[in-house]
């Protein structure tokens, strides 16, 4: 085995080239040789991170924006797009360079939703690029990730200075299994490799699993490991509990590239757009920084949230034993009088399955009527029938945390007082 030097004819760095053992090819007329290149440390000159937005988004590096559903994650990006079409002032208020952006959506219509956002957002159109389609020679088909980027790249190449790509959902771009971990690195690898080579940000939305709450926002993210393991940097959007004020909080939940925490607030309002009568759109208000680790942001932000919906679960239970004490009342009525009231009509089914409400139909096209027994009653001539406990003794939802069995009478009418739905 030898070692020859040259140089890198693509980065001009020194190299090694270290030969091995010929192979022979039994099908050709001469043997070939393969080489490790091998790069030397002492001649890479380091670079430093060339930051679209200090701290939060990176050129030529992947970025994750992840968060419950209904917190704006999709507008918060088309947001930042805006910001860069336009040479605007991101959330601290410095100035971002004008370059072009690539969206890539597999779920929001560009007609009907994205260009109006950007539109409302004062975006330069004429900077905005969406991924459409593939042209081959069998016609039109989508666009693939694993087999057509290489063709993405060039088109991006045409229309140079592409700052940002935004891929929502990021999941879209694994065909494997988007809970394993080598699938997904095979997935996200020509994303990577695409910000990359055009140094441009690749931004890609995703969700929070389920009941994961008061973990690492990073193990959170829906999917495997590797979507957070991929991204040099991870963003978290929550909502905020009316009891706060209300709003949504953006987070910096993990940097590999930067420091990571703190975060800032926005809003998201409806907005006419002023050359189109008559078409609405969502906009981004931002607000003003946060400090603090991203955990215990979203932590305090989400057991506020709790907090808030069990303390008016109690209050709307409270209210609607109230109501509900001198006789029973229609469903729409109970509505309409918990609206004036100030209570959601989640918060009011709520309560009501947590106090024992019954429903009991009303009639042919008629609403169904809620039903509570009387405390302390031995009877109740309304569910006498209907709540008798597993050992045969009649008993009303606030004796006992039994589920009641439901005894059909004969009378199978649908406005049988027998029918009821016990919540």
């Amino acid at each position: 085995m030898s070692a020859v030097g040259t140089y890198d004819i693509k980065t001009g760095y020194p190299v090694v080239l270290v030969d091995v053992p010929q192979k022979t090819d039994h099908n050709a007329t001469n043997p070939t040789t393969d080489g490790v290149e091998l790069i030397n440390g002492a001649s890479i000159t380091p670079e430093a991170i060339n930051w679209l937005w200090d701290g939060w988004l990176a050129a030529g590096k992947f970025h994750i924006m992840a968060g419950p559903p209904g917190t704006g994650k999709t507008t918060v990006c088309i947001a930042l797009a805006a910001t860069i079409t336009s040479g605007g002032r991101w959330p601290d208020g410095t100035r971002a360079d004008i370059g072009n952006v690539l969206i890539w959506s597999g779920e929001d219509d560009p007609k009907d939703t994205l260009v109006p956002r950007l539109i409302a957002m004062g975006a330069d159109m004429g900077k905005v690029y969406f991924v459409g389609d593939v042209r081959g020679e069998h016609g039109l088909r989508s666009f693939d990730p694993s087999s057509d980027m290489d063709s993405l790249i060039r088109q991006a190449n045409k229309i140079g200075s592409v700052r940002l790509l935004i891929v929502d959902p990021v999941v879209s771009s694994v065909a494997g299994d988007s809970h394993k971990n080598a699938e997904v690195r095979r997935g996200l690898a020509p994303l990577v490799e695409l910000g990359s080579m055009l140094r441009c940000a690749v931004i890609g939305i995703t969700h929070f699993s389920k009941s994961t709450a008061g973990r690492d926002p990073v193990e959170r993210v829906t999917g495997s490991i590797a979507f957070g393991a991929l991204a040099r940097v991870v963003m978290g959007a929550i909502k905020l509990p009316e009891a706060d004020g209300g709003g949504r909080l953006i987070v910096r939940a993990k940097s590999n590239i930067g420091p990571d925490g703190g975060g800032f607030k926005y809003d998201l309002q409806q907005t006419e757009l002023n050359a189109y009568p008559g078409i609405y759109a969502s906009e981004v208000l931002w607000g003003g920084p946060v400090e603090g680790e991203a955990r215990e942001l979203l932590g305090q932000a989400e057991k506020s949230q709790d907090d808030s919906e069990e303390g008016a679960k109690s209050e709307a239970g409270d209210w609607l034993q109230e109501s509900l004490k001198n006789g029973d009342i229609d469903g729409k009525r109970i509505k309409t009088m918990a609206r004036d009231a100030g209570i959601s009509e989640r918060t009011l089914y709520r309560a009501a399955k947590n106090i024992g409400v019954k429903m009991f139909s009303g009639g042919f096209s008629k609403p169904r009527i809620w039903h509570m027994c009387a405390m302390h009653a031995k009877e109740c001539h309304v569910c006498l029938t209907n709540l008798q406990g597993t050992d045969g003794k009649t008993r009303h939802t606030w004796q006992t945390n039994e589920k009641p069995d439901i005894q059909k009478s004969p009378d199978t009418r649908s406005d049988s007082p027998n029918n009821a739905e016990v919540f």
